[in-house]
């Protein structure tokens, strides 16, 4: 399994929906990032300021990133 290490910060968890299809999700902001190991099995998406990681329990984790797009492209690249 390969890993990379990202600066992570502030995130919303998507715990999943309600009866109504809604997204249920809690909005988590810290003082300062954290140095992460992610998987990158569990990365769904990357965009400019997010990445979209599953999670433990069904849970997705949108996470703000510290890093360059191009930079962490180029890291899953390899």
């Amino acid at each position: 399994m390969k890993f990379i290490e990202l600066t992570l910060k502030n995130h919303t968890i998507l715990h999943g929906f309600d009866v109504r299809n809604r997204e249920v999700t809690e909005e988590v902001e810290v003082e300062e990032a954290s140095k992460k190991i992610v998987a990158v099995s569990r990365i769904l998406s990357i965009s400019e300021k997010f990445i979209l990681i599953k999670y433990a329990y069904d849970r997705i984790i949108y996470w703000e990133y510290m890093e360059d797009y191009e930079t962490i492209k180029k890291m899953l690249i390899k």
